[in-house]
C-alpha cells in the first residue's frame, strides 16, 4: 500500500518544523559570528543570507498556518489538496532555491578570482529553472486547482524547473571544490632541494565543507526531481522540508566563512620558510594565507 498524499503532506510539515528549528539556531549562530569578525563580510552575503532566512520563514509560516487551519476545520482526507496558500508556499520554496544557488554562485565567482565567465552557464540554468517555475501556479489553477501533485500536463515543465537548479548546484560545487583543491596544493622545495607539494589542511577542510554542503543540497534536489517525475506522493515531504535544507546548506558555508575557514583565508599571502641544502640558506616564499594570515615554518627550518 502506497503512502497517501495526505500522510506525505503531514509528515512533510512535521519535518519542516524540525528543520526550521535547526535552521533558526544556525542562522542566529551565523549572525553572531559574522558580527564579531575582524573584517566586515560582503554586503551581498548579508543581504542574500537574511533574504534566504526570511523566505524560508515565510514558507514555514504558510505551511504551518494551513496545517493548523486544516486540523481545526477541514477533514484530513482533504489535507493534501492544493490551495492558493500552498501554491504561494511552493513559489517561495523555488525562491529559496534560487537564493541558495546565487549564494553558491557568488562563492564560486569569488574563489575563481572574480571570473564571471566561470559562472555564466550555472547562472543561466538557475535562472532558467526559476523561469520554468513561475508560470506553474497559474497553470495549476487553470487545469486542476485542488490537485495535490502537479497535473500530468505540466509535469515536464515542473521537472525542468527543478532539474535545471540541480544542474547548477552540481556544476558550481564541482568548480568550487576543484579550485580549492588546486589552491591547497602548493609547490615548494624540500630540504633535499627537490620539488615537493605542500598541502594546506585549511584548504582541504574548506573544500570538504563545500562538497558536503553541496552534496546535501544536490541529493535533496535529485530525490525531489525523481519523485516529481514518477508522480510519487512522497514528493510532498521534500517539497516542504527541502526549503529549510536549502537554507541550512548555505548557512553552514557562511558559518565556516565567518570562522575564517574559507577561500579568503586559504589563498594568497602567507610566507612559508624552507631550508635548501643545495643553497645553504633559508628562503621565504609567499604561497597563501594560513588561517588569518599566520605564517608558519617547516620543521626543517627550525
Amino acid at each position: 500500500m502506497g503512502v497517501s498524499v495526505n500522510v506525505s503532506a503531514a509528515v512533510g510539515t512535521v519535518c519542516e518544523a524540525f528543520l526550521y528549528g535547526v535552521y533558526c539556531v544556525l542562522f542566529v549562530t551565523s549572525i553572531v559570528i559574522l558580527t564579531k569578525r575582524y573584517r566586515a563580510p560582503s554586503r551581498v552575503i548579508w543581504v542574500a543570507h537574511c533574504l534566504l532566512f526570511l523566505t524560508s520563514t515565510a514558507h514555514f509560516a504558510l505551511v504551518f498556518n494551513y496545517f493548523y487551519i486544516a486540523l481545526e476545520h477541514a477533514p484530513f482526507s482533504e489535507f493534501g489538496n492544493e490551495t492558493p496558500a500552498l501554491i504561494g508556499a511552493n513559489l517561495l520554496s523555488s525562491v529559496a532555491d534560487l537564493i541558495g544557488d546565487l549564494l553558491l554562485l557568488y562563492r564560486c565567482w569569488y574563489v575563481w578570482g572574480n571570473n564571471f565567465y566561470m559562472i555564466i552557464l550555472p547562472l543561466l540554468t538557475a535562472l532558467g529553472g526559476f523561469g520554468c517555475i513561475l508560470p506553474i501556479p497559474s497553470l495549476v489553477l487553470s487545469i486542476n486547482p485542488t490537485s495535490p501533485v502537479p497535473p500530468t500536463e505540466i509535469v515536464p515543465l515542473t521537472i525542468a524547473g527543478y532539474a535545471l537548479p540541480l544542474c547548477t548546484n552540481i556544476m558550481v560545487t564541482g568548480l568550487i571544490a576543484g579550485r580549492l583543491w588546486h589552491m591547497s596544493r602548493i609547490p615548494i622545495i624540500d630540504e633535499h632541494g627537490k620539488p615537493a607539494l605542500l598541502t594546506i589542511a585549511a584548504g582541504g577542510r574548506a573544500m570538504m565543507l563545500i562538497i558536503e554542503s553541496g552534496a546535501l543540497y544536490t541529493v535533496t534536489q535529485l530525490i525531489f526531481v525523481v519523485l516529481v517525475a514518477i508522480g510519487n506522493p512522497a514528493e510532498a515531504v521534500l517539497s516542504y522540508a527541502g526549503t529549510q535544507i536549502y537554507g541550512i546548506a548555505s548557512t553552514l558555508i557562511i558559518i565556516r566563512v565567518g570562522l575564517g575557514i574559507s577561500p579568503e583565508q586559504t589563498v594568497p599571502t602567507t610566507h612559508i620558510k624552507f631550508w635548501s641544502q643545495s643553497k645553504g640558506t633559508t628562503e621565504v616564499q609567499s604561497v597563501g594565507t594560513w588561517r588569518n594570515d599566520r605564517s608558519f615554518d617547516s620543521p626543517s627550518s627550525a
